[in-house]
């Protein structure tokens, strides 16, 4: 079966799984005539023998055949499709189908609270840096379902806390004193340098996924270290290059740019 434009991964992996069906259940009819063929031979059945070895041979030969046509089937070329886009623009649809919510942004998919990169070389996806295999469309979007269901695993005080200490790092190394009551306002993005100056961290963590933490931060209300220092995340007058930008779980893409600590009810 030659790959046709039209066709897609979700069909041709349905095709190839409908072939491998049909191969499994002739390895089921060699199983059978096999046995008989031991049967008649435990038992000495000269007459059974000779007939279960003609019957042995011709499914071996189904079999054969059919593992073939299945072998033969399979001519999709997933790299390249996957290069193309083609793949991403399916899963899109295959997830609005099923009621699942997917955003394309800056070669990511975004699924609340996921984040997707997919790699055409690996012939795989990352959700949330974890490599995941099973790619086909309807299952991959069943995992994302599943993923949704669950809370997410983010813990809102401990990442306020870590922006909290390279906030407090960035404004000394401006050398300002910190300052709760007058505090300057950090673009993001310079807290995440911070938070990435080891060699390979900016790959282990990238941006989306530091802008996407911002705003599971920004959303589960959690506004203050246990010292009483609040956070705000102010967005006037942005220097170009320094906003990041996340799409939330309706689609909608929200814009952060800078971060202040100023004290709460307690002081540090």
């Amino acid at each position: 079966m030659e790959q046709s434009i039209s066709q897609n991964l979700e069909r041709a992996l349905a095709d190839t799984e409908a072939d491998a069906s049909a191969a499994l259940k002739a390895s089921e009819a060699v199983v059978t005539s096999v046995r008989k063929f031991r049967a008649a031979a435990k038992s000495g059945n000269l007459r059974e023998l000779h007939a279960s070895i003609e019957a042995a041979e011709k499914a071996i030969a189904g079999l054969r055949q059919q593992f073939a046509n299945a072998k033969d089937g399979w001519r999709f070329d997933g790299e390249q499709y996957i290069a193309s886009g083609d793949y991403t623009k399916e899963v899109v649809a295959v997830a609005e189908r099923a009621g699942v919510r997917i955003f394309e942004r800056d070669e990511r998919l975004y699924c609340y609270p996921s984040l997707i990169r997919v790699s055409s070389n690996e012939k795989a996806v990352f959700i949330d840096k974890k490599r995941e295999s099973r790619i086909r469309p309807s299952v991959l979007v069943d995992i994302l379902k599943d993923r949704q269901r669950k809370p997410p695993r983010f813990r809102p005080e401990n990442f306020l806390a870590a922006l909290f200490a390279a906030y407090s790092r960035a404004v000394a190394i401006r050398g300002k004193g910190l300052s709760l009551e007058i505090a300057p306002v950090i673009p993001l993005v310079d807290i995440y340098e911070l938070l990435t100056l080891l060699p390979g961290q900016s790959r282990e963590y990238t941006k989306q996924e530091f802008a996407r933490d911002i705003y599971l931060l920004h959303r589960s209300g959690v506004g203050a270290t246990n010292t009483g220092a609040r956070v705000t995340f102010p967005i006037s007058r942005p220097v170009r290059g320094k906003i990041l930008t996340v799409i939330d779980e309706a689609g909608e893409e929200k814009r952060y740019y800078g971060i202040c600590f100023t004290s709460g009810s307690r002081e540090p």
